[in-house]
């Protein structure tokens, strides 16, 4: 059985050192990138009704959609990752989320940053560099505008 395991590993021993070596690199990276994003997040960023838009050249709204996303995608493919190797695999995750375009985005990023978890972690790192904390949404904001709402 342990000889088996033993040439298994001599056999991928390229490939071995390969993912060792991109796991310590994601590692470094995520110790190094996430904090800087996190500590330029402005506070409300999770709780403001809605980004505003600046209007740009189709192609270059559409290069920086595609951009946007694969960054996002990568992020998050990396998060998953480091769920079971070294990294901040949850924060990693939010922003790759936070990155990608798809419907009811925004929700998902809302509870995610709600998850006790996360949004501590958030802190603490701002903590660190002396930034205000996030603003954590609420469960279920009372909508004004709604008839049955807000009453």
């Amino acid at each position: 059985m342990h000889s088996d395991i033993f040439q298994w590993i001599q056999e991928h021993d390229t490939a071995l050192t390969a993912l060792s070596f991109g796991s310590l690199l994601m590692f470094l990276a995520s110790l190094a990138l996430i904090p800087i994003i996190l500590i330029r997040l402005p506070s409300d960023y999770f709780t403001r009704q809605s980004p505003t838009r600046v209007r740009e050249h189709p192609v270059l709204f559409l290069i920086r959609v595609i951009l946007q996303n694969l960054l996002g995608v990568a992020l998050l493919l990396a998060g998953i990752l480091m769920l079971v190797l070294p990294g901040q695999g949850l924060l990693t995750i939010l922003l790759g989320i936070s990155l990608i375009h798809f419907p009811r985005k925004r929700q998902l990023v809302q509870r995610l940053i709600r998850m006790r978890r996360i949004h501590r972690s958030i802190n603490w790192i701002r903590s660190r560099y002396g930034v205000a904390p996030i603003e954590v949404p609420e469960r279920n904001p009372v909508c004004q505008n709604h008839p049955t709402r807000g009453t």
